[in-house]
């Protein structure tokens, strides 16, 4: 066994109320960079592969009393000295961001993967930070658990998996071990096509319900997630191995593999060019289906054909 990563609770705390790194108190912004060398060293010492900034508190909750501008330079700067420590000790561990939205700060800094993204691009931060994805922070931020695989993997930043789940009908982070076999098919092939998690894995952040209470409910609530996520990688496999999705998706863009469609792609055409080209020659587009509800009943005979 060894230690999948490290982290520290920057939001639990009351001094954490208006953020750590974001916080506009300096002594605070200090105790949290203090916190988090002691979590690093930790992390070193027992040999972890990556280290987690776990936000939680680093937004605002209204602008009449928020620096934004200044707020985003604080976490900046948090990072960044988060990475310098880590060199300077010899860490060779990913850094990876974990986005949380609306937990429990109204606007968050780090909302999704996408904004994530910007942020550490804006930055600087970009060649140090991959993300560790939750499925319910996904789903709190409007997306699904795939979609935040899909954009971390388009960029090569994904990096760890929070492996929960939350209730859709209640709009907070619930924490559930998950057994949705579809959602984590769907996200086992976005990982396998994305080349995997690296140094990361799957951490199950997940808590029982309140009305269970016997010691079993436990083990059975890791079993079952662990099967799941078990089957779900089996299923992702045969759905690549088979390649039926890739090659429909392979073929609705193959318009773009040659032609003015490849010439789009490498710039060499422009507004006007294309203007005349639909003019003189294209005219109007023939529709083309997208075959959802195919795709869907597809999917359906590899969960339960």
């Amino acid at each position: 066994m060894k230690l999948l990563w490290g982290t520290a609770n920057l939001f639990s705390n009351p001094r954490y109320m208006c953020g750590g790194a974001t916080n506009p108190d300096a002594h605070v912004f200090a105790y949290a960079a203090a916190q988090v060398k002691k979590a690093i060293d930790v992390t070193q010492l027992l040999g972890g592969e990556n280290y987690v900034l776990s936000g939680g508190r680093e937004g605002y909750e209204t602008l009449l009393n928020t620096n934004l501008k200044r707020e985003q330079d604080h976490l900046a700067a948090f990072l960044h000295m988060a990475v310098d420590y880590a060199r300077s000790i010899d860490f060779k561990g990913q850094f990876l961001i974990e986005p949380k939205p609306k937990e429990p700060t109204k606007h968050q800094y780090d909302f999704d993967v996408a904004s994530g993204i910007a942020f550490l691009r804006t930055y600087g931060l970009e060649k140090h930070f991959k993300f560790n994805i939750e499925t319910n922070h996904a789903t709190l931020a409007g997306h699904t658990f795939q979609h935040e695989i899909e954009v971390a993997a388009s960029q090569k930043m994904l990096g760890s998996i929070d492996a929960n789940t939350g209730d859709l009908l209640l709009g907070w982070d619930t924490d559930q071990f998950n057994t949705d076999v579809k959602e984590l098919t769907l996200a086992m092939v976005s990982i396998i096509k994305g080349g995997g998690l690296g140094t990361g894995g799957f951490n199950f952040d997940a808590k029982l319900r309140r009305p269970s209470i016997d010691a079993e409910d436990l083990f059975l609530a890791h079993i079952g997630d662990m099967d799941a996520y078990a089957l779900a990688f089996k299923l992702a496999r045969r759905i690549l191995a088979d390649g039926k999705f890739e090659q429909f998706v392979a073929d609705r863009y193959s318009s773009f593999n040659s032609g003015y469609g490849n010439d789009i792609e490498q710039r060499k055409l422009g507004f006007r060019e294309l203007y005349n080209l639909v003019l003189t020659k294209l005219g109007e587009p023939k529709l083309r289906s997208g075959k959802q509800e195919y795709l869907e009943n597809l999917l359906n005979t590899y969960l339960h054909g």
